[in-house]
């Protein structure tokens, strides 16, 4: 680190690091006072002698967070109504609206829930009536924000519900989430993950004549930003995002004083989509966000509906929003450190024993189940095999797969140890199926019996069995069945829009314009991948996207894969097997030793809307096809498999390939 950046963060004169019961220096530092409330005209203080947190009154949003001898960590320049708040993203169903309505959650009624020298727990609630129809979100809000005894920092968390009432009208909820707006004058390094860290550009480097806006709006071009080694990066928020599972804990960290600012998420159960649904950290703002429902990375099919007096209720949260400081001469990056072990210990303590809300389930409320998942591959093994790393959960009921575009209800996922153990535990009372996906085989797993979860139950389901999809031997492969194209080769980023950070990354593909480049590698001919020779980390490219031409328009492509066969079974059927890791308004045809066929011999049809392409993520929704390829169609020799992807009208229409394979007719017992 070098430069002005890094002489920022070396300019460290601060104190002990302390949090909920833990401190890195093993003293538990605790107010002789305890926790105190303050109600004021238009403001609520709430107070422990470490962190003072300030909310509006009754609209409760984060105003102001004093701590450390900063009597704001929020930006001081922007509105009390633009530092700290709840969000939602909301469009009626009635055709009125065709874009979303943004509404910051401003509530109307405030209420202490629990006030003692351990715990202040408050409320801030917006009831929704008819007469509000068509001006506000129609879900009754109610913001929750908790402080406790020693603590350094404090929660929040939300309960929102649609009445079961023909009054309440049909809607959608596009997104929503907790927004902090940090100071921009103080915090300049943000953290989202151990090799995803570094010195950020200032809001100010986003502006005209210091930023060029790129392709779209969030992509800009730094061609004069306040710190000159920044010059000529691109400043993108979704260069930092993240599979739901790996958002953790990110945040900031300023310098003078040493202040770290970090959002911790103990458990991503109450966010949709499951495991590797991808959502926003922290960005340039400086801000940083726990996004709980979003469109990103898959577009319409994570934005849930509902119906005219359909009833849903759902807890938002907790979410844990810590601070901490440093001792003298220690270097400021160890704040990071620390707030990593501090998520290990909200990990450890969920869910939480303090919400007052009846509608959070504590533990002993709560219910788990365990078991151990084989696969059966008589082609791999011709035993049972272990389910080694697979990702096993409940979710609400529905057909394979569901899970990935189920965005109303909770989700509990695990993962399965060497053996193909798994446990799920504290898992909320209700009806679910238990879903699974085992990285290395493709497919997905839907046990055919429900479970209902009741409290304090603890299910054992034995060993269950993964029948991966299989007709016949393995003729060839190209990938890994992992839901993921990252093992596809990514090429370097134009030299003129490069993030520093992903530079020998092993996450290169999160560089902006990638798109183009595959014009500049394939600028006549597309991609022919021959088996047995070509390397598929080396000669397959990770997204089959539009050749841009001379006239700044695209051209669908259509890719190649060129095998050989000893013999063909005229009479048998082949089965070629394609998953996709994304797609983005996208259609994939396929054609078999014939690429002038009018007809071809599959079409996904116009699939997806992940943006994946366009947002530096290397999966969005995953997409199994099964094809029957008639033995007759083949011959012995040479045989080639056309890709064709002919969706053109922008650079960002494309598909991203997980893994495909070609199986023989099945073998004759």
């Amino acid at each position: 680190m070098g430069g002005s950046v890094g002489r920022r963060l070396k300019n460290i004169i601060r104190k002990t690091i302390c949090s909920c019961g833990d401190s890195i220096s093993g003293v538990q530092v605790m107010s002789p006072l305890g926790v105190r409330l303050y109600i004021q005209d238009r403001h609520v203080v709430l107070d422990n002698g470490i962190v003072q947190v300030t909310l509006s009154n009754p609209e409760g949003i984060v105003t102001g967070i004093r701590y450390n001898g900063v009597d704001n960590l929020l930006e001081v320049l922007n509105d009390e109504n633009n530092r700290g708040y709840w969000d939602v993203v909301w469009n009626a169903l009635d055709g009125s609206s065709k874009t979303g309505t943004f509404e910051v959650i401003k509530a109307t009624k405030f209420e202490v829930v629990m006030e003692t020298e351990e715990q202040v727990e408050v409320s801030f609630s917006r009831p929704w009536d008819p007469s509000l129809q068509g001006k506000l979100a129609p879900i009754n809000i109610d913001k929750r924000f908790v402080l406790l005894r020693g603590c350094s920092g404090f929660y929040t968390y939300a309960v929102y519900e649609h009445v079961g009432s023909m009054e309440w009208p049909a809607f959608s909820l596009g997104e929503t989430r907790i927004a902090f707006k940090l100071r921009k004058d103080k915090f300049h390094y943000m953290a989202v993950a151990d090799n995803r860290r570094r010195p950020m550009p200032l809001p100010d480097d986003r502006l005209p004549g210091r930023g060029q806006p790129l392709a779209y709006p969030e992509a800009v071009l730094l061609v004069k930003p306040v710190e000159p080694e920044l010059t000529g990066e691109v400043d993108d928020k979704y260069q930092y995002s993240c599979d739901n599972k790996d958002i953790k804990v990110h945040g900031w960290i300023s310098t003078d004083p040493p202040v770290g600012f970090w959002n911790i998420t103990a458990s991503d159960e109450y966010r949709s989509g499951g495991p590797v649904k991808q959502n926003l950290t922290s960005h340039v703002g400086p801000t940083t966000l726990s996004v709980f429902l979003s469109a990103h990375y898959t577009g319409d099919d994570l934005v849930p509906k509902f119906g005219q007096g359909e009833p849903w209720k759902k807890v938002f949260g907790p979410v844990f929003v810590y601070v901490n400081s440093v001792m003298d001469g220690d270097d400021p990056l160890t704040m990071w450190d620390d707030a990593k072990r501090q998520m290990s210990i909200e990990d450890q303590s969920w869910p939480y024993s303090f919400p007052a809300s009846e509608d959070f389930q504590s533990s002993d409320q709560r219910g788990n189940l365990s078991g151990r998942l084989l696969v059966s591959d008589r082609y791999v093994c011709s035993d049972y095999i272990p389910a080694n790393g697979a990702y096993v959960g409940l979710a609400p009921p529905g057909d394979v797969g569901s899970w990935q575009r189920e965005c109303k209800n909770y989700q509990f996922w695990s993962r399965a140890d060497e053996m193909g153990y798994f446990s799920i535990n504290n898992i909320c009372t209700g009806t679910y199926n238990l879903y699974a996906w085992v990285p290395g085989f493709i497919g997905d797993y839907r046990n055919e019996v429900s479970i209902t979860i009741t409290s304090g139950c603890n299910i054992e389901m034995g060993d269950i069995v993964y029948e991966a999809p299989r007709d016949g031997p393995t003729l060839w492969e190209i990938g890994i069945p992992d839901r993921s194209a990252a093992e596809y080769y990514v090429p370097d980023p134009d030299p003129k829009y490069v993030n520093k950070l992903y530079i020998n990354h092993p996450d290169k593909f999160r560089q902006y314009g990638l798109w183009d480049r595959y014009t500049e590698l394939y600028p006549n001919e597309d991609l022919v991948y021959i088996v047995g020779t070509s390397d598929y980390t080396k000669d397959w490219l990770f997204a089959q996207v539009n050749r841009k031409k001379e006239d700044n328009t695209y051209q669908g492509t259509t890719w190649q894969i060129k095998f050989t066969l000893d013999n063909v079974n005229q009479g048998g059927i082949y089965k070629l097997r394609v998953a996709l890791a994304s797609a983005s308004l996208a259609e994939l045809q396929i054609r078999v030793n014939n690429p002038n066929s009018n007809r071809p011999l599959f079409t996904s049809g116009l699939i997806g809307r992940d943006n994946s392409i366009a947002r530096h993520g290397i999966h969005g929704l995953y997409w199994v096809y099964n094809i029957d390829i008639q033995g007759g169609v083949l011959v012995k020799g040479d045989n080639t498999i056309y890709l064709t992807q002919p969706r053109c009208q922008s650079p960002f229409q494309g598909l991203m390939y997980d893994y495909i394979r070609l199986e023989a007719p099945l073998l004759q017992e």
